[in-house]
Protein backbone atom coordinates (compact mmCIF):
# COMPACT_ATOMS: atom_id res chain seq x y z
CA UNK A 1 0.00 0.00 0.00
CA UNK A 2 1.81 3.52 -0.71
CA UNK A 3 2.22 5.97 1.77
CA UNK A 4 -0.18 8.94 2.30
CA UNK A 5 2.90 11.51 2.44
CA UNK A 6 6.97 10.88 2.50
CA UNK A 7 7.67 13.57 4.24
CA UNK A 8 8.38 13.01 7.81
CA UNK A 9 5.71 14.22 10.44
CA UNK A 10 6.60 17.06 12.20
CA UNK A 11 6.81 17.08 16.22
CA UNK A 12 4.45 19.10 18.00
CA UNK A 13 4.13 20.02 21.67
CA UNK A 14 1.36 20.07 23.42
CA UNK A 15 1.05 21.71 26.91
CA UNK A 16 -1.37 20.89 30.34
CA UNK A 17 -3.40 23.97 28.76
CA UNK A 18 -3.50 22.47 24.97
CA UNK A 19 -4.86 19.23 25.89
CA UNK A 20 -8.78 18.68 26.58
CA UNK A 21 -11.20 15.54 27.26
CA UNK A 22 -12.76 17.51 23.88
CA UNK A 23 -12.00 16.19 20.71
CA UNK A 24 -12.45 17.36 16.93
CA UNK A 25 -12.15 14.01 14.47
CA UNK A 26 -12.47 15.30 10.95
CA UNK A 27 -11.36 13.82 7.50
CA UNK A 28 -14.54 11.35 8.83
CA UNK A 29 -16.17 9.72 5.38
CA UNK A 30 -19.80 10.61 5.39
CA UNK A 31 -21.31 7.06 4.93
CA UNK A 32 -23.28 7.88 8.48
CA UNK A 33 -20.56 5.89 10.26
CA UNK A 34 -20.75 8.12 13.98
CA UNK A 35 -21.39 4.90 15.84
CA UNK A 36 -18.38 2.97 14.52
CA UNK A 37 -16.50 6.04 14.76
CA UNK A 38 -17.93 5.95 18.51
CA UNK A 39 -17.04 2.33 19.27
CA UNK A 40 -13.18 3.31 18.25
CA UNK A 41 -12.96 6.19 20.43
CA UNK A 42 -14.40 4.01 22.83
CA UNK A 43 -11.51 1.04 22.95
CA UNK A 44 -9.40 3.82 24.71
CA UNK A 45 -11.81 5.20 27.49
CA UNK A 46 -15.23 5.85 28.23
CA UNK A 47 -16.86 8.58 25.62
CA UNK A 48 -19.44 10.12 27.31
CA UNK A 49 -20.71 11.91 23.95
CA UNK A 50 -19.84 11.36 20.13
CA UNK A 51 -21.95 13.85 17.56
CA UNK A 52 -21.47 15.05 14.29
CA UNK A 53 -20.46 18.97 13.50
CA UNK A 54 -22.43 20.33 10.56
CA UNK A 55 -21.82 23.53 10.94
CA UNK A 56 -17.76 22.84 10.93
CA UNK A 57 -16.29 23.78 7.83
CA UNK A 58 -14.63 20.44 5.65
CA UNK A 59 -13.63 18.31 2.91
CA UNK A 60 -16.40 17.56 0.04
CA UNK A 61 -17.61 13.97 1.16
CA UNK A 62 -16.12 14.25 5.33
CA UNK A 63 -17.38 14.81 8.63
CA UNK A 64 -16.59 16.58 11.09
CA UNK A 65 -17.46 15.01 14.81
CA UNK A 66 -17.20 15.77 17.97
CA UNK A 67 -16.36 13.81 21.02
CA UNK A 68 -16.17 14.08 24.48
CA UNK A 69 -13.94 11.69 27.00
CA UNK A 70 -14.55 11.40 30.39
CA UNK A 71 -11.22 12.08 31.50
CA UNK A 72 -9.12 13.30 29.72
CA UNK A 73 -6.16 10.84 30.12
CA UNK A 74 -7.69 8.50 27.98
CA UNK A 75 -8.36 11.56 25.49
CA UNK A 76 -4.81 11.47 25.60
CA UNK A 77 -4.35 8.05 24.85
CA UNK A 78 -6.80 8.16 21.86
CA UNK A 79 -5.71 10.87 20.33
CA UNK A 80 -1.65 9.68 19.95
CA UNK A 81 -3.25 6.49 19.09
CA UNK A 82 -5.91 7.72 16.56
CA UNK A 83 -4.23 10.45 14.30
CA UNK A 84 -4.01 9.66 11.12
CA UNK A 85 -5.33 6.40 11.80
CA UNK A 86 -6.91 5.15 8.40
CA UNK A 87 -10.37 4.71 8.78
CA UNK A 88 -12.95 3.09 6.12
CA UNK A 89 -10.30 4.47 3.96
CA UNK A 90 -9.50 7.71 4.89
CA UNK A 91 -6.68 9.45 7.64
CA UNK A 92 -8.20 10.28 10.54
CA UNK A 93 -7.27 13.92 11.71
CA UNK A 94 -7.67 14.15 15.49
CA UNK A 95 -7.56 17.66 17.58
CA UNK A 96 -7.35 19.03 20.96
CA UNK A 97 -10.37 20.95 21.52
CA UNK A 98 -10.06 23.21 24.78
CA UNK A 99 -12.39 26.04 23.70
CA UNK A 100 -15.26 23.85 24.31
CA UNK A 101 -14.10 22.99 28.06
CA UNK A 102 -16.00 25.14 31.55
CA UNK A 103 -14.44 26.67 34.00
CA UNK A 104 -15.01 23.63 35.94
CA UNK A 105 -13.31 21.55 33.38
CA UNK A 106 -10.39 23.43 33.13
CA UNK A 107 -9.90 23.41 36.99
CA UNK A 108 -10.31 19.70 37.10
CA UNK A 109 -7.82 18.94 34.05
CA UNK A 110 -5.39 21.81 35.76
CA UNK A 111 -5.81 20.01 39.86
CA UNK A 112 -5.35 16.46 37.70
CA UNK A 113 -2.00 17.76 36.66
CA UNK A 114 -0.94 18.83 39.09
CA UNK A 115 -1.32 15.57 40.95
CA UNK A 116 0.30 13.64 38.47
CA UNK A 117 2.95 15.45 38.58
CA UNK A 118 3.25 15.21 42.58
CA UNK A 119 3.38 11.78 41.81
CA UNK A 120 6.35 11.88 40.16
CA UNK A 121 7.92 13.82 42.25
CA UNK A 122 7.30 11.42 45.62
CA UNK A 123 7.76 8.59 43.38
CA UNK A 124 11.64 9.87 42.37
CA UNK A 125 12.23 10.63 45.94
CA UNK A 126 11.40 7.44 47.08
CA UNK A 127 13.85 6.03 44.32
CA UNK A 128 16.90 8.23 45.56
CA UNK A 129 15.96 7.53 49.11
CA UNK A 130 15.93 3.70 48.28
CA UNK A 131 19.53 3.96 46.96
CA UNK A 132 21.04 6.28 48.57
CA UNK A 133 19.39 6.10 51.66
CA UNK A 134 21.12 6.07 55.52
CA UNK A 135 21.20 2.73 56.11
CA UNK A 136 22.96 1.43 52.86
CA UNK A 137 25.47 4.54 53.74
CA UNK A 138 26.17 3.03 57.10
CA UNK A 139 26.20 -0.89 55.89
CA UNK A 140 28.95 0.22 53.30
CA UNK A 141 30.62 2.47 56.27
CA UNK A 142 31.04 -1.26 58.48
CA UNK A 143 31.89 -3.12 56.21
CA UNK A 144 34.40 -0.74 55.01
CA UNK A 145 36.05 -0.84 58.41
CA UNK A 146 35.24 -3.83 59.89
CA UNK A 147 38.25 -5.63 57.04
CA UNK A 148 41.10 -4.04 58.39
CA UNK A 149 40.13 -4.23 62.18
CA UNK A 150 39.78 -8.10 61.50
CA UNK A 151 42.91 -8.51 59.85
CA UNK A 152 45.23 -6.51 62.42
CA UNK A 153 43.40 -8.37 65.39
CA UNK A 154 45.33 -11.45 66.72
CA UNK A 155 43.10 -13.28 69.34
CA UNK A 156 46.72 -15.81 70.09
CA UNK A 157 49.00 -12.73 70.93
CA UNK A 158 48.63 -10.46 74.26
CA UNK A 159 49.17 -7.21 74.17
CA UNK A 160 52.36 -7.06 75.83
CA UNK A 161 53.94 -9.65 73.14
CA UNK A 162 52.65 -7.33 70.30
CA UNK A 163 54.37 -5.06 72.27
CA UNK A 164 57.65 -6.77 72.35
CA UNK A 165 57.70 -8.30 69.04
CA UNK A 166 57.18 -4.54 67.92
CA UNK A 167 59.95 -3.30 69.95
CA UNK A 168 62.36 -6.42 68.11
CA UNK A 169 61.32 -6.12 64.82
CA UNK A 170 62.30 -2.20 64.77
CA UNK A 171 65.86 -3.32 66.63
CA UNK A 172 66.66 -6.12 64.18
CA UNK A 173 67.62 -4.00 60.50
CA UNK A 174 69.85 -5.21 58.24
CA UNK A 175 72.24 -2.31 57.78
CA UNK A 176 72.92 -3.44 53.90
CA UNK A 177 69.18 -3.74 53.21
CA UNK A 178 68.04 -1.59 49.87
CA UNK A 179 65.24 0.93 51.16
CA UNK A 180 64.53 2.08 47.36
CA UNK A 181 63.74 0.55 43.99
CA UNK A 182 66.00 2.32 42.31
CA UNK A 183 69.67 1.14 42.22
CA UNK A 184 71.04 4.55 42.06
CA UNK A 185 69.76 5.50 45.28
CA UNK A 186 71.11 2.62 47.02
CA UNK A 187 74.38 3.40 45.95
CA UNK A 188 73.73 7.03 47.53
CA UNK A 189 72.88 5.16 50.72
CA UNK A 190 75.55 3.11 50.67
CA UNK A 191 77.52 5.88 50.39
CA UNK A 192 76.99 7.75 53.35
CA UNK A 193 76.98 4.29 55.36
CA UNK A 194 80.65 3.88 54.34
CA UNK A 195 81.56 7.76 55.31
CA UNK A 196 79.86 7.69 58.93
CA UNK A 197 81.66 4.37 59.78
CA UNK A 198 84.96 6.23 58.30
CA UNK A 199 83.82 9.20 60.91
CA UNK A 200 82.84 6.83 63.72
CA UNK A 201 86.23 5.00 63.25
CA UNK A 202 88.58 8.38 63.73
CA UNK A 203 86.42 9.57 66.63
CA UNK A 204 87.33 5.78 68.32
CA UNK A 205 90.77 6.14 67.33
CA UNK A 206 91.61 9.69 68.74
CA UNK A 207 89.91 8.68 72.28
CA UNK A 208 92.19 5.74 72.51
CA UNK A 209 95.12 7.64 71.72
CA UNK A 210 93.72 10.13 74.30
CA UNK A 211 93.37 7.75 76.90
CA UNK A 212 97.31 6.49 76.61
CA UNK A 213 100.41 7.26 79.15
CA UNK A 214 101.71 10.61 78.81
CA UNK A 215 105.18 9.49 79.00
CA UNK A 216 107.58 11.74 81.00
CA UNK A 217 111.11 12.99 80.23
CA UNK A 218 113.50 11.86 82.85
CA UNK A 219 116.64 13.07 81.26
CA UNK A 220 118.81 15.94 83.16
CA UNK A 221 119.08 18.81 80.93
CA UNK A 222 122.73 20.59 80.80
Amino acid sequence: MPRYRDETPAVCVYTVCDESKFLIVRNVPALGCGDDLAKLFTTYGEVEECKPMDAEDCEPFTDVYWIKFQRIDNARFAKRKLDEFVFLGNRLQVSYAPQYESLSDTKEKLEGRRREVLTRVNSQRSKSSAIHGPDAVSKSIITSTSKPLEINKSPSMKPQETANNRDSSMNVISSNKEYFSSESMNQTVQLVREKLNKIQSSAEHSEAGASKKVRVDNRRRI
